[in-house]
């Protein structure tokens, strides 16, 4: 027998190898730990994280980044709980991603065995797959199935939970159903009468708008996109995470004038975009009642959701893009860039950016988000992946810093989670030093957002990931309070009941966080030591750093025609 047998650690690292899985992150511990050491050993890269909640963004981020979901190792019991959220936020985002969870031997169920919870069963309201293999011999099946089910249709997490005695336990390799690499997913197109139709309804338009969502970016789409918004010169709209599909300086993007854009558009073309909060359901007042709304999906399931719509087009959104590219070249059919719509349109993006331009021109200090945004965006590298996380950090920073590249912003998504930050960006590194080592990964933080994984700088720093973090600290969540007010606060009696729930330290230091692990902190007040900072970080392509940039404890957003959410913040 000698030789021929196999671990149950073997298996699995093998299996996620042969479905050509590039990429672990995790936390290791009973029952996982030889997991981590047989995946690494076939050549599968692991990345040791400093909470399951991070390693499990890190994973997600991955299989939108690639489109092969990453995998994330856990531990039984608490550790399987700490990643509840990043599987649901995969899922929610459309995103593939694989989680393994060790989980109680088979012979101690029932018994109060060490961290004994019921995770099959907990794993099936957050993935769209939740299962645990009956025996050592099927794992490679269940691996491919789970790796399959993750990128097929509607992407999403999958859970597989493997018994601790599994994971040393050895079975003769002849009795291992051993399967090949799943298929890309099939690419599907939409039926020509409802490619015909759409186009009808997009001919006859007087104000169009098209909304480029990330499932566009997820798909690959932008070269598609990129000729179908010139060649019929409709005003398109991306979602924050579908920025760069086709760049923001395109001519076309009328990302300046969203609300105004929304709100008097009379026919709406949705690809791969769901009208859900972000896009403020496709309701009134938001639009217009009678609004014609085009839908391009992947799931059927998601067409007709809040609207009737003017025509469905289910398939792959490439595939489906160039259907409505070949029936708009039979036509001859281009949208007016002299029409009344475009002018209305290019006044308010010209009155919106005037406004931002007096913001950011603003000399008093300390800074405002968009005086501290316009140096960013002057400095940083143009083909940067781009992460941003925070209310007011990541909501200004949308409009302030343009992206010219798909697939190159990653923020907190459909989920709205805060947290995600470090470990996206940790994923970014990973996968851009495989593929484009020259890109550089600029990660942007509120305080209060880089509070939820800040330790993760740790683990940047023990890969030696080139990442630069910057926090926009304002002293707290929305708005936060100065040194002054703050001690006066702490004279008057207790921070428990005096401290205003928004509040954080100020002037706290976080670069010192990446100082301690032998990265580069800086601590700047003033536009000029922002430069600085912004140069020597830049410049310097092999060290972790961290810019903590003080403002104004009471900068805000600009004042909103619409407030990004139905309801405003405090």
């Amino acid at each position: 027998m000698e030789g021929k047998a196999v671990s149950g650690a073997q298996l699995i690292a093998q299996a996620l190898r042969a479905q050509n899985i590039e990429y672990m992150f995790g936390i290791v511990g009973i029952p996982v730990t030889e997991i981590a050491v047989a995946a690494q050993a076939v050549g599968i890269k692991y990345v040791g994280m400093r909470n399951e909640q991070a390693a499990c963004y890190a994973a997600s981020a991955v299989g939108y980044l690639t489109g092969r979901p990453g995998v994330c190792l856990v531990v039984s019991g608490p550790g399987f709980l700490h990643i509840i959220g990043g599987m649901a936020n995969a899922t929610i985002n459309c995103w593939p991603l694989i989680v393994i969870g060790g989980s109680s031997d088979r012979n101690q169920e029932t018994m109060g065995a060490f961290q004994e919870f019921p995770q099959v069963e907990a794993g099936r309201l957050y993935n769209k797959l939740s299962v645990r293999p009956s025996s050592l011999e099927v794992i490679p099946a269940v691996i491919e199935k789970a790796v399959r089910t993750s990128m097929y249709g509607r992407p999403g997490s999958c859970y597989i939970d493997i018994p601790g005695d599994f994971v040393n336990l050895q079975v003769n390799k002849s009795s291992v159903k051993y399967t090949e690499c799943c298929l890309p997913p099939p690419i599907s197109m939409a039926e020509h009468s409802a490619v015909s139709k759409a186009a009808s309804v997009i001919a006859l338009s007087k104000q169009p708008l098209l909304i480029i969502g990330k499932g566009a970016a997820y798909s690959h789409a932008e070269n598609n996109i990129r000729k179908l918004v010139d060649l019929c010169g409709l005003p398109f709209l991306p979602t924050p995470m579908a920025k760069g599909v086709v760049p923001d300086n395109h001519p076309n993007c009328v990302a300046a004038a969203r609300s105004m854009a929304l709100q008097h558009a009379d026919v709406i073309i949705l690809l791969g975009a769901r009208l859900n909060w972000i896009l403020h359901f496709g309701l009134p007042p938001r639009y217009q009642q009678d609004v014609k709304v085009i839908q391009i999906d992947i799931c059927a399931e998601e067409l007709g959701n809040n609207v009737r719509p003017a025509a469905t087009l289910l398939g792959d959104l490439n595939a489906v893009t160039e259907q409505l590219l070949e029936e708009f070249k039979k036509r001859s059919w281009k949208y007016p860039s002299d029409s009344e719509w475009w002018q209305k349109l290019r006044g308010k993006i010209k009155n919106n950016e005037e406004s931002l331009k007096g913001l950011a021109s603003q000399k008093s200090l300390p800074m405002n988000y968009y005086m501290v945004f316009h140096h960013i965006r002057q400095l940083i590298p143009k083909d940067c992946i781009l992460v941003s996380e925070g209310a007011n950090t990541m909501d200004i920073g949308r409009t302030m810093l343009p992206n010219f590249y798909p697939r190159q912003r990653l923020d907190a998504g459909t989920f709205g989670t805060m947290g995600v930050g470090l470990g996206f960006a940790i994923a970014a590194a990973m996968v851009a030093r495989d593929h484009t080592p020259e890109r550089r990964v600029v990660c942007i933080e509120g305080d209060s957002a880089f509070g939820f994984s800040g330790m993760e700088v740790e683990t940047i720093c023990r890969y030696n990931l080139p990442i630069l973090i910057i926090v926009i600290n304002n002293n707290g969540i929305y708005t936060g309070l100065d040194t002054n007010s703050w001690e006066a606060m702490l004279k008057s009696g207790d921070p428990a009941t005096r401290a205003p729930p928004v509040s954080l330290l100020p002037n706290a230091h976080y670069e010192k966080i990446m100082s301690a692990f032998g990265g580069k902190g800086y601590f700047v007040e003033t536009p000029e030591e922002l430069q600085n900072a912004l140069q020597a970080t830049v410049a310097d392509k092999q060290t972790p750093s961290l810019i903590n940039v003080m403002i104004d404890p009471q900068s805000e957003r600009k004042k909103q025609e619409f407030p990004w959410l139905t309801r405003s913040n405090m």
